[in-house]
């Protein structure tokens, strides 16, 4: 069975075509970010408009480089959410449309489970049941997972996702858009020990998250500062070792709490490598992440979920959809 899967949900435009006997066979991506960078940030608008201009020339290459006809694919999977609606909107109606047109199903796809799933797309795919630790600019997510569907939320961020406050304090030290990655650079000349952030809600018991102090914090230090090259990268050092000591804290607590030894870490922000230099430190656990070209919004990981949910079940097969930017990953039930 091959699935096309299709990834629209924010600011990159993934196709894939998983095989089910023959695993993926090809997968394309178109990244957003210089038509976002002047504006800092991303523009729903826009990121909708250039949606339209960019998946089906992409889904064309896709199948040309697989050298497929669309006649020969059996499902198609599309983001049905979270993420910004116009977004969405594009890549469901796409792919609804074109399973109608082949009278093939189609099958609505968790953004989230796409990137929870992505680590079973390696060599040597975690077994269920893990823990999932999903960390993107828009989720920080602790997910016991028992199964495809079978999700229980132990934890999550009670304000900014982690991936969001790493490009808010790189635009406050004067970086660019999007300044994670280049936060996670000057991280690497900063003096260790120079400034101590707090480690937010490590002190009481529980599994959520809150990052929005982090980005105070970080942004009345900077103010406070002489602002020069080394205090940038003193800050920026500062604050992404208390963003990872906290998830490390609370993945710890996690596995305790399941009594279970393998996690998983998947989203933008799990290509991090001091994240995964720490996470490596705990004991006596299997860490899976999936490969850094599919840390980022991907369509590979769109179309394996399609695959994987598709196996035991008949998608939809009418002209009706409708997407969920909100949508709770508990939500979701096995196939």
């Amino acid at each position: 069975m091959r699935v096309l899967g299709i990834e629209s949900s924010c600011d990159e435009t993934g196709i894939a075509i998983y095989d089910t006997e023959k695993y993926l066979l090809v997968h394309r991506l178109y990244s957003q970010i210089e038509l976002h960078s002047e504006y800092g940030g991303v523009v729903p608008e826009l990121a909708s408009r250039d949606h339209i201009q960019k998946i089906l020339p992409l889904i064309n290459q896709v199948l040309n480089q697989a050298q497929l006809t669309c006649l020969e694919i059996d499902a198609v999977a599309y983001t049905a959410g979270p993420g910004l609606a116009g977004a969405l909107l594009v890549g469901a109606s796409i792919g609804r449309s074109l399973a109608w047109a082949l009278n093939i199903p189609s099958i609505a796809i968790h953004h989230m489970e796409g990137h929870l799933l992505s680590p079973l797309l390696e060599v040597n795919p975690p077994k269920f049941p893990f823990i999932s630790l999903l960390i993107s600019g828009g989720h920080t997510l602790l997910v016991e997972v028992l199964g495809i569907g079978r999700y229980t939320l132990l934890g999550e961020s009670m304000d900014d996702a982690v991936g969001e406050v790493f490009d808010k304090i790189a635009k406050i030290l004067g970086l660019n858009y999007p300044g994670g990655q280049l936060l996670a650079n000057l991280a690497e000349k900063g003096r260790p020990n120079k400034y101590k952030f707090p480690r937010p809600m490590t002190n009481r018991p529980g599994l959520n998250f809150s990052f929005s102090g982090l980005k105070t914090f970080a942004m009345n230090t900077w103010r406070s500062c002489g602002q020069t090259e080394q205090d940038r990268a003193d800050i920026a050092l500062a604050f992404q070792t208390a963003a990872i000591e906290t998830l490390v804290i609370k993945c710890r607590r996690a596995l305790k709490q399941t009594k279970l030894h393998t996690l998983v870490v998947a989203g933008g922000v799990s290509a991090n490598k001091a994240l995964r230099t720490k996470l490596y430190s705990i004991p006596d656990i299997d860490i899976h992440y999936p490969r850094l070209s599919f840390c980022s919004d991907n369509g590979a990981m769109i179309a394996f979920a399609g695959a994987m949910r598709k196996v035991n079940s008949g998608g939809e097969m009418n002209l009706g959809f409708y997407v969920r930017p909100y949508w709770p990953i508990n939500d979701l039930s096995p196939p």
